[in-house]
Order: structure tokens, then C-alpha cells, then sequence
């Protein structure tokens, strides 16, 4: 319980002192863990616990569409992104198939790469 609280203050603190581009890297660990932890229940034949972690997984979803400043292209072709993955997991609800779950695992480490390699190079930028 007391390493649980350690992980907690240890999250918060880090959610209030980020950079905009830290906290969307932060949702992309989170989605990458939610999805990671729904998989392995469903596996375990925890169907209703992974249906939880996979509407965790949609509300982070949800949040990054929302936060799309659509003035930049690159802002729709996220949006067009974070659509897809969000229905593939309404795919995955219904049809229960761990192919498509698999799907967005690959798409949501993918992105937290991505992100990571972004960050270090607007850092590598500004220490110039």
C-alpha cells in the first residue's frame, strides 16, 4: 500500500510539472499500460475487468482527440488516427477478438516512441 502511495505522488507531481508534449506523452504510457493490463485480463478470463481498462483506454483517447489543435495538418491525421483506434476498440467489445486488441497495443507503443523521439529532439533543440 505505501509503494502504491509513493506511485501516486510520484505521478502526480510529474502530471503537474510537465510540458504540454510531456502530458501527451504521459496519455500515451497510460493508453500503452491500460491496453497491456486489458489484455492480460482478457486472457485471464477477466472479461469485465478488461472492458474497464479498455474504456480507460477510449476516455485517453477521447482526450487526445479533443486536445488536436486542428489548425496544423497533422492534427487531422491524429484525429483520423485516434477515430480508427477508438472504434477498433469498440470492434474489440463486440467481437472479443484479441487480434484486434493487439492492434491498438502495437499502434499506442508506436506512438509512445514516437513521442519519446519528438520530445528529445525539441530538446536537443533547444540546448543549442
Amino acid at each position: 500500500m505505501m509503494m502504491q502511495n509513493y506511485q501516486l505522488q510520484y505521478q502526480k507531481v510529474r502530471v503537474e510539472t510537465a510540458s504540454p508534449g510531456e502530458l501527451t506523452l504521459i496519455l500515451y504510457e497510460e493508453l500503452y499500460r491500460r491496453l497491456n493490463l486489458s489484455r492480460h485480463q482478457f486472457e485471464g478470463g477477466n472479461i469485465e475487468e478488461s472492458k474497464q481498462n479498455v474504456q480507460r483506454s477510449r476516455d485517453i483517447l477521447q482526450e487526445l482527440l479533443v486536445t488536436l489543435n486542428m489548425e496544423y495538418e497533422i492534427s487531422q491525421q491524429l484525429y483520423q488516427l485516434y477515430d480508427y483506434y477508438l472504434r477498433r476498440l469498440n470492434d474489440f467489445i463486440i467481437h472479443k477478438s484479441i487480434e484486434i486488441l493487439e492492434e491498438v497495443i502495437e499502434f499506442s507503443k508506436d506512438m509512445v516512441g514516437t513521442w519519446k523521439q519528438a520530445l528529445q529532439i525539441v530538446k536537443s533543440g533547444n540546448d543549442q
